[in-house]
């Protein structure tokens, strides 16, 4: 009986030890997630607070814009991806009250067969004694070492009892324990899915307002198309003046000295260095226009080609260099207003819907430093067009900007 007293000890010893080492495993792992998408949702309310801002200043104007379009959009994916973040936490922690109920389970399951087994060692020790004192039974011992056997015995017994009494104890404790842990992740989880039921009526009216504003914008398509056409004539008179800057770069470069040469290729290398990481060149914002061929927001069937990305910002907000260079180029083109391009070594970057400028051709700028402000339409739309070219290639800037 002692040996099996002993036994279950250790099963239980072992019992309380690994599932505190196994769920300190999952717990962490689960945090790192969790931390992980709280960290997303933090960046989503973000965005989302970033295009209400913007949104509000187009919606000033009263009247259906693309730039309310963008703006609205930008919003409604930021949401998305905020309701889908949620959902994930609420699954993580779906999975962690399954596993604490498996230990509450378990661990009821020990409780009762530990009073069970106390019990019994109680009943056993009534019996075998029949109702006698302790001190009967040593003293009826026929010999000395019958006594020293007794007595040996009654304190391994006493000792199983005690230590049977403190499993009891302990796993009461870890039981307490665990069913307070599987409410505090329900209540945590409660949190969630109101947040995730407040988010998805957020979601359905920004959806619903989308499709108003696309059918508002569909009855203006001759005007759409007007816009487009004059976005595309602009276009060309700045492919234009690029290239004449390209070609008066190759050339200065064919006639350069072996310093201004090295110069160059070092500047090249340190932009080339700063790939997926440069500066935005605003701070506040998101790309309203992806790189190269994408379809009409609102027209049906029509494609438009940036040369660059498109970035909606905030009324006034200042225009920054990504990197350090030499201004080669400051000018004024009909639909781009006021444009900088920028030279990194055998690298470009323009520039173009600026309402003011800050710098002079041939300056050196760094980093950072403020060249223009952005300019703000009749709409109430403040959109910088922002290039990077390779000589003569045209390079997708979402793949030079740091992720935002």
């Amino acid at each position: 009986m002692l040996y099996q007293v002993n036994m279950r000890r250790s099963r239980y010893l072992f019992i309380l030890l690994i599932i505190p080492t196994l769920f300190f495993s999952i717990d962490t792992h689960a945090q790192k997630t969790k931390s992980q998408l709280e960290k997303e949702k933090k960046e989503n309310l973000r965005k989302i607070a970033e295009a209400e801002r913007i949104l509000s200043e187009t919606a000033d104007e009263k009247k259906a814009t693309l730039g309310q379009l963008q703006a609205l959009n930008q919003q409604i994916n930021a949401r998305e991806s905020l309701i889908r973040s949620i959902g994930s936490e609420i699954r993580i922690l779906d999975n962690e009250i399954i596993d604490l109920k498996i230990v509450v389970s378990s661990l009821q399951n020990d409780l009762i067969q530990l009073k069970e087994e106390y019990a019994d060692q109680i009943y056993s020790s009534y019996k075998a004694n029949r109702g006698n004192s302790k001190l009967m039974f040593l003293f009826s011992a026929t010999n000395f070492n019958q006594l020293l056997q007794r007595l040996k015995y009654l304190e391994q017994y006493s000792d199983a009892r005690r230590l049977q009494a403190e499993q009891i104890e302990v796993v009461t404790k870890e039981l307490n324990d665990q069913r307070s842990k599987v409410e505090a992740k329900r209540a945590e989880q409660q949190l969630l899915l109101n947040q995730q039921v407040r988010e998805s009526r957020k979601l359905a009216r920004s959806k619903k307002k989308q499709s108003e504003l696309v059918a508002q914008l569909t009855k203006k398509e001759r005007q759409l198309r007007k816009e487009l056409e004059n976005r595309r004539e602009a276009n060309r008179k700045l492919n234009t003046l690029i290239a004449k800057i390209i070609e008066d770069e190759a050339r200065k470069s064919s006639t350069a000295s072996t310093a201004e040469a090295a110069s160059a290729a070092e500047l090249t290398k340190l932009f080339e260095s700063k790939k997926n990481n440069l500066t935005w060149p605003v701070g506040s914002g998101f790309i309203s226009a992806k790189f190269g061929k994408q379809p009409h927001p609102v027209l049906k069937r029509i494609t438009v080609v940036n040369d660059g990305v498109g970035i909606q910002t905030e009324k006034d907000s200042p225009v920054r260099a990504v990197f350090e260079g030499e201004v080669t180029l400051i000018g004024t083109i009909p639909g781009k207003n006021n444009v900088v391009v920028i030279r990194h070594g055998s690298y470009l970057t323009v520039y173009a819907q600026l309402k003011n400028i800050n710098v002079k051709k041939g300056q050196r700028v760094r980093s950072n430093d403020i060249i223009g402000e952005v300019y703000t339409d009749r709409d109430g739309i403040s959109e910088l067009e922002f290039q990077v070219y390779k000589g003569t290639t045209k390079l997708n800037p979402e793949n030079w900007l740091a992720f935002k």
